[in-house]
């Protein structure tokens, strides 16, 4: 049982590496089109909500891995 908790943290924090990944590619794409300053503000703005989701996420898996080790 205790490894299912570790599997599941574990794909928790992947899924939260890619959104965290997907949030950077999504920036790294707004500076490259040489956007004005308030656009590109308007673009991180849009992003920072499923940053911090994508960072709750990873978090979140990480706990659920180190509770199925500790506790397994």
């Amino acid at each position: 049982m205790f490894e299912l908790i570790v599997w599941a943290g574990a794909a928790l924090s992947i899924a939260g590496l890619l959104g965290l990944v997907w949030c950077i590619v999504r920036v790294a794409r707004a500076r490259r089109q040489k956007l004005d300053d308030e656009s590109l503000r308007a673009v991180v703005q849009s992003v920072l909500p499923y940053n911090l989701g994508a960072l709750l996420l990873s978090v979140l898996g990480l706990m659920l891995v180190m509770t199925g080790i500790f506790l397994g």
